[in-house]
């Protein structure tokens, strides 16, 4: 008796063979298994790697040049990995995965560890580059015009906006009538096609720069004092805004003592490598220093230094209060006006909520703004409708209490939109379940809606404490971190953690970015634990109402 290939014994007959279909032409694996590539998704994919080829030759010649060779050998297997993968038809979800993975690994991980990295040094206003470069800046910095000292004729020029442009000196060498341009960096000898020279030397154009007129000039002259040009016999200075002069350090660094001597007053400052400074013998720092790694100095500079642990751990204090009054505040608000709109008997509850979200929908920094002159002394909409007298922002407790409010606006539209999703996920059946056992409306909501509700909107809790406990606009916006005490400027009364290191590492007394740095990973450690445990307590809820 004949078996035919359809039938059912050809599966017995061709044990792990896929059965033959009639009439159909037997198709590849990777033809199963890819869909055929489109003449637009080849496109993008040409111009998407054509982009990373190009992204990768830029930045192969700066690891070239700094002798980075572990950096550029990272870079061309990164490039050759990500050709490999999108060239072949393997790999599928690989193909999905690694663009966000690259997207976190420079937005995210780079981020923390450089900021981490920085925590363990001491770089800021003064110890920003290599000791070279502060040896340079003392020398430069103490530069005299002294007897003989050689004149040139000065234009001072920009490249770019004449009032924010970085500033330039042209001048022109009285001997051999080079024109040359100066900045921080040195010297450099200008194309004589590329500059037109008055009589007497005195440059009046030149090509990629502009030269300032006298009211610029006189508008910048601070910068112009300040700007010193290192040459190889000392330094170039100004000397009013058509002179300049070359002068003489009067600080010069000696390399076998490792220290800076100064001839007019004979000091001496020596190296001291562990603080990146040259310190004098009666422990006088010279301001200029280089950046050094000084381990866990910065933690511990935050913990036990007056001048920093006290503002830190006040500052911390009312970081947890705001955060955690600003989350609660806007929750129960929110939660309040959910619930009276959830209710059967409630009438026009679509208007209701559309009005009820328009602080939700406006700008938040805009908003911020209005309530900052709101909240004014004097001609605020707050003091004039009650008839008060309060400053504000002038005491300490009012402006906190001024910057809750604010919040609490802002902040319940939101609260309100999740708990009006979440009571509507809660089954009516289990509320009159209770009504018929006997129960009042209040310990029906504090039995079963609520803690429903806690198990839905716990996670977005968590999420806003975390939001608040960083919330820079809040306070930025409003107060900018005030009242200040009058004995340190650094952080005020409505300061949070983050606004505190804002104005270390940004602040007009000086950057400290290590500082800033150390601040930081403490706000990512007390944020973290904090949202760790609370997800852990959320877990527990949801076993047991689930």
């Amino acid at each position: 008796m004949s078996t035919s290939l359809s039938g059912p014994g050809s599966a017995m007959q061709n044990p792990g063979r896929e059965p033959a279909r009639s009439g159909l032409p037997r198709k590849s694996r990777t033809a199963r298994n890819h869909a055929p590539i489109t003449l637009t998704g080849l496109v993008v994919k040409v111009v998407l790697l054509g982009l990373v080829a190009g992204i990768a030759i830029w930045a192969a010649f700066p690891l070239i040049e700094a002798k980075l060779w572990i950096g550029l050998a990272i870079l061309v297997a990164t490039t050759v990995a990500l050709f490999y993968l999108y060239l072949t038809p393997r790999h599928i979800p690989a193909k999905y995965l690694i663009p966000g993975t690259i997207f976190l690994i420079v937005f995210q991980v780079f981020p923390v560890l450089y900021t981490a990295s920085t925590a363990f040094t001491n770089f800021g206003d003064g110890h920003r580059g290599e000791k070279s470069d502060a040896i340079v800046a003392i020398q430069s910095s103490s530069v005299k015009q002294v007897p003989g000292s050689t004149q040139y004729p000065l234009s001072v020029a920009t490249k770019g906006d004449p009032a924010t442009g970085p500033l330039v000196f042209l001048v022109t060498d009285p001997k051999s009538g080079t024109v040359q341009v100066g900045d921080a960096d040195g010297l450099r000898a200008l194309d004589p096609g590329q500059v037109t020279v008055a009589t007497g030397g005195k440059v009046t154009a030149a090509e990629g720069y502009t030269i300032l007129n006298f009211g610029q000039a006189s508008a910048r002259s601070k910068d112009i004092t300040e700007l010193v040009v290192p040459t190889s016999g000392g330094a170039l200075r100004s000397a009013g805004l058509s002179r300049a002069y070359e002068g003489t350090a009067v600080r010069a660094y000696d390399e076998g003592c490792d220290c800076i001597r100064d001839s007019e007053s004979g000091r001496t400052w020596t190296a001291d490598e562990s603080v990146g400074s040259f310190v004098a013998a009666d422990g006088e720092r010279l301001a200029q220093g280089w950046k050094v790694n000084v381990g866990l100095e910065n933690f511990s500079r935050v913990l036990t230094d007056p001048n920093i642990s006290g503002p830190f751990f006040g500052t911390l204090v009312w970081n947890f209060a705001f955060a955690i009054g600003s989350t609660g505040f806007t929750f129960l608000l929110g939660m309040a006006i959910a619930l009276a709109l959830h209710s059967p008997r409630m009438r026009g509850t679509n208007l209701y909520r559309v009005l009820l979200i328009l602080p939700y929908a406006m700008p938040s920094f805009a908003m911020l703004l209005v309530w900052r002159d709101m909240f004014n002394t004097d001609f605020g909409l707050i003091n004039n409708l009650f008839g008060l007298g309060v400053d504000w922002f002038g005491e300490t407790w009012s402006a906190r209490i001024a910057v809750l409010l604010v919040q609490l606006w802002l902040g319940y539209p939101y609260m309100f939109l999740v708990a009006t999703g979440a009571l509507q996920a809660i089954p009516r059946e289990l509320t009159e379940a209770t009504s018929v056992d006997g129960a009042s409306s209040f310990q029906s909501f504090k039995a079963v809606t609520l803690p429903l509700l806690l198990v839905a909107i716990s996670p977005l809790l968590i999420a806003s404490f975390a939001y608040n406990f960083n919330n820079i606009n809040a306070i930025w916006f409003t107060t900018e971190g005030g009242p200040f005490p009058a004995d340190n400027p650094r952080s005020g009364a409505t300061d949070l953690l983050i606004t505190y290191t804002y104005r270390l590492a940004f602040g007009a007394q000086g950057a400290e970015y290590g500082t800033a740095a150390t601040v930081s990973i403490f706000i990512f450690a007390i944020v973290a634990v904090v949202s760790a445990v609370s997800f852990s307590r959320t877990r527990k809820q949801e076993e047991v109402y689930s």
